[in-house]
């Protein structure tokens, strides 16, 4: 891996694994700042699924051929990987999905299908993407369970003082994001685990935005189900993974019906597979799963810690640069924060903005985000976000700035 003598990483080395950063938009080099929706693939995890397609490409768990058994025997192994990678205490805790969004519906339909009743109550926050907001209102019209919202503050923080009063007996289940997608705020994940168990409610943490760019140990963190995206740490598209701890996750029925999550099957009834496997109906993303793997292992090699680190300090950065445009106003914390910047601009509708963005080469993200209720707390119709990896630079950031600026003049 890229690091320098004195063991620091060599960032700028690091791009050089990313071919896509040298693509041409427009006829511009592309600037990619769009990373909160989707991240980049390295040259090592494109190289893992290329050899797993062309030397090992075969159905998992049901074949005594060759093949089978290498495509078996990655698959396992890449789910002790991802047990490894958030602290899990075994690998049976890991159930491979589609991503953080089938992780969360999982969860909503298959616990909370057997645990929610009528006068429960499920308790978000208002900064939650929809994907951990819809699921649950599903749920609570299916359940006629209740739901309830922490407040977010003007500084883009949970309103924490009014948690005791919404964090009772009467709650089953409090899901909430480890890292905003729009704010960027970091939620105190111990803080509110703690609480929650006090009053014997289960914790779901959506990681989409945490699982890549910070240290995650989800039995230091306290909590019951994580679930992540792997689009969003370096590996494919249409894979992710649900942790949920062994107690909780041997208690749910399955979610989905088919081949491989059987022990037998007879014409009236079936005997289903311990968990992980009988959440895992039909032919799994083998290759997916594998990708996710090897995106571990280059993140790893990188070192957590140090990706936090070089994430902060671009985001604090871009913060600075960015307060000296005219007209703008940033959301989200003043403080410590992941990879992101949401804000609005005077000069242009956040659709404009990002519209304008790209015909310099700018990947910019405009629009809610999938988070209306947050955009209407804020009285806004939607932000511009910037949001950044381990593999942009400071240059990148100057480069927006100047193009930010060119549209302040263009639209005025």
């Amino acid at each position: 891996m890229h690091r320098a003598a004195n063991a620091t990483v060599d960032w700028k080395a690091l791009r050089e694994d990313f071919a896509i950063l040298h693509e041409r938009v427009r006829g511009r080099p592309l600037l990619y700042l769009d990373n909160a929706a989707t991240t980049q693939k390295p040259r090592h995890v494109l190289d893992v699924l290329r050899d797993y397609y062309e030397h090992s490409n075969a159905n998992v768990h049901r074949g005594l051929h060759e093949l089978s058994s290498r495509a078996t025997e990655a698959y396992e192994n890449a789910r002790r990987r991802v047990a490894e990678y958030l602290g899990a205490a075994s690998a049976d805790e890991i159930v491979f999905t589609r991503g953080t969004t089938e992780g969360i519906n999982l969860v909503a339909q298959a616990w909370g299908g057997k645990f929610i009743r009528a006068g429960d109550v499920i308790l978000l926050t208002e900064m939650e993407h929809h994907s951990n907001l819809v699921p649950w209102q599903l749920l609570a019209e299916r359940s006629g369970a209740r739901l309830r919202f922490v407040p977010v503050k003007d500084d883009g923080t949970l309103a924490l003082d009014k948690l005791d009063s919404l964090l009772t007996n009467e709650v089953k289940l409090f899901a909430f994001t480890h890292v905003s997608n729009s704010l960027g705020t970091i939620n105190p994940v111990r803080q509110l685990t703690q609480k929650a168990r006090a009053v014997g409610a289960l914790t779901l943490v959506d990681g989409a935005q945490g699982g890549g760019h910070l240290p995650v140990d989800v039995r230091a963190l306290g909590c019951d189900f994580y679930v992540i995206s792997g689009h969003k740490m370096c590996a494919p598209t249409g894979i992710g993974a649900l942790y949920a701890r062994a107690a909780v996750l041997e208690s749910i029925p399955p979610w989905q019906g088919g081949g491989e999550m059987i022990v037998s099957v007879s014409l009236e009834k079936s005997v289903f597979k311990k968990a992980p496997h009988r959440f895992e109906a039909g032919t799994p993303n083998i290759a997916g799963a594998i990708g996710l793997a090897a995106a571990i292992d280059y993140i790893e090699e990188i070192g957590r810690e140090a990706i936090f680190e070089h994430d902060a300090q671009l985001t604090s950065y871009a913060i600075e640069r960015m307060s000296e445009l005219p007209g703008m106003r940033l959301l989200g914390p003043a403080g410590e924060r992941g990879a992101i910047v949401g804000f609005v601009m005077d000069a242009a509708h956040p659709h404009d903005l990002t519209t304008f963005a790209d015909q310099q080469g700018l990947a910019l993200r405009g629009g809610h985000h999938c988070n209306q209720p947050l955009m209407r707390r804020f009285r806004v119709p939607g932000t511009t976000r910037a949001s950044f990896y381990f593999y942009n630079t400071k240059e990148e950031i100057d480069r927006m700035i100047d193009i930010l600026r060119d549209a302040v003049r263009f639209f005025s």
